[in-house]
């Protein structure tokens, strides 16, 4: 049975989207804006020149704390949680006794024994559970009361020059609360220097009841457009960035998803930390044995769009993978994908065919990201 907007929750934006005249669409059980009037590839390259305004309060915002809190996150992530300093951010991995992704989140230090995490908005029941299971001593509190914004693009520096200096002083997945002045109102916001669409920005924590006051400044300044969920997905895809249920889920573990990065070189086989979360043998296997599939970014030949669920084949028709991910880029205005590949083919450059409508169409193994990255690192 489909969704129907009255199932659907909403967020403390959701006047201004219809507003705004977005076209809205049930997402991980959120009215949500798709689009605006002016259109997905439009609003995706004015977040890449400008900067876009992203609604993301459908996302779970918790704060974790208590005594020997970061002991207990290092049995459930494979990062290492200690070595973050007060308001430092890390990319993080929720993973299962088998090695299997349940999740990718972001977590900030917020003080010695509390830390922030921002999760997926599909997967936050689940999380939050997972958390209260393996964290039974800790103290869990939902944010439910505060919305999430993003602000990304080259311009937002700008806007933050204006509205909340000290937060330009941040660089790449590092955060501060900011007193932003709205309308003689002061707010207090939480910022950090990160997002999910391979530009410098900022994604910004607000209390609900002000959330609708702190966009509408924001859209004050010309260079901001607000954008909608397709142009996100279209601007994380050209930044080689994961969406979760599709390109990872708990049947893929790490290494299989080209997510070595993401564990903390301590946490590794023979680092000081080395192992203890969930998942650690299966995980470590891989990493000595490597993986019989990699994640990997996929050119298309011609300008027809390869979508998720397309089957890879080699030259002799022999099935080699599945595309995860796929869809238009605008800013390098070609087809692109992110699949699974073989490792026989997953070599940079080895040319497959994607299997769309009974089709054979020519795609080539691609470096990711497909557009420049342009975080902030200082």
């Amino acid at each position: 049975m489909s969704e129907t907007t009255t199932e659907l929750q909403v967020t403390p934006l959701h006047a201004l989207h219809n507003e705004l005249g977005a076209k809205m669409v049930p997402f991980a059980g959120y009215d949500m804006p798709v689009q605006f009037p002016a259109g997905v590839k439009t609003e995706h390259l004015h977040t890449r020149k400008e900067a876009g305004l992203f609604d993301v309060s459908h996302m779970g915002q918790l704060t974790v704390s208590g005594d020997g809190i970061v002991e207990a996150l290092e049995k459930l992530l494979p990062i290492d949680v200690g070595a973050l300093d007060i308001h430092q951010q890390s990319y993080a991995l929720l993973t299962n006794d088998d090695g299997g992704i349940l999740d990718d989140l972001i977590i900030t230090r917020w003080a010695e024994d509390t830390f922030f995490i921002v999760v997926n908005a599909a997967c936050k029941e689940q999380d939050i559970a997972h958390f209260r299971k393996h964290l039974p001593n800790a103290t869990i509190e939902i944010l439910s009361s505060r919305a999430l914004v993003a602000l990304q693009g080259p311009s937002a520096k700008n806007v933050a020059e204006v509205i909340a200096p000290i937060a330009c002083e941040l660089t790449f997945m590092h955060g501060c609360f900011v007193t932003v002045d709205c309308n003689g109102t002061a707010v207090e916001c939480y910022f950090t220097r990160s997002g999910y669409t391979g530009e410098d920005g900022f994604e910004i924590s607000i209390p609900n009841e002000h959330a609708d006051a702190v966009a509408r400044l924001l859209l004050s300044f010309d260079c901001v457009e607000a954008i909608g969920l397709g142009a996100r997905d279209s601007l994380r895809l050209e930044a080689g960035l994961c969406l979760y249920g599709h390109d990872m889920n708990t049947e893929t573990n790490p290494i299989d998803a080209s997510l070595l990065w993401s564990i903390s070189k301590s946490r590794r086989p023979d680092g000081a930390k080395a192992g203890g979360f969930l998942g650690t043998d299966n995980i470590f296997s891989s990493i000595e044995k490597g993986s019989d599939r990699k994640r990997v970014g996929l050119l298309i030949d011609g300008r027809a769009p390869v979508r998720e669920g397309a089957v890879l084949v080699d030259a002799d028709d022999n099935t080699v993978g599945v595309v995860t991910s796929g869809g238009f880029g605008p800013s390098i205005n070609k087809p692109i994908a992110i699949g699974y590949a073989n490792k026989t083919s997953a070599a940079l450059g080895t040319e497959l065919f994607a299997l769309v409508r009974g089709k054979k169409l020519p795609v080539s193994v691609s470096k990711m990201p497909f557009v420049e990255q342009r975080y902030f690192r200082g």
